[in-house]
């Protein structure tokens, strides 16, 4: 891994479900539920650090760069190529950009 390597996740997520999960693709983004509610930033909070846990990063490695307050976001994931994120989830993660490295 280079230093400076990120991609950019785009993501559906999906508040106050019973558990936070990947719930597959939806188009060009992966699709999450999260148990937390969207309030006070708790759901994107949660987000960042369920990504980063399946992906054995700081939770400090994945923030949200676009869509705070929306379902549809993009995260910035660093530290790890997009290719080592489809080998530990088990699918293709659509191509929202690419870091440098």
């Amino acid at each position: 891994m280079a230093d400076g390597e990120f991609f950019l996740l785009r993501v559906k997520a999906v508040p106050n479900a019973k558990k936070t999960q990947f719930a597959g693709t939806l188009g060009d983004a992966v699709k999450i539920k999260v148990q937390a509610p969207p309030e006070g930033g708790r759901a994107n909070a949660e987000l960042a650090a369920f990504v980063a846990g399946t992906l054995d990063l700081p939770a400090r490695n994945v923030r949200v760069a676009a869509g705070e307050t929306s379902r549809n976001k993009i995260l910035r994931v660093e530290g790890c190529a997009r290719e080592r994120a489809e080998t530990a989830w088990g699918f293709p993660v659509p191509d929202a950009g690419r870091g440098n490295g």
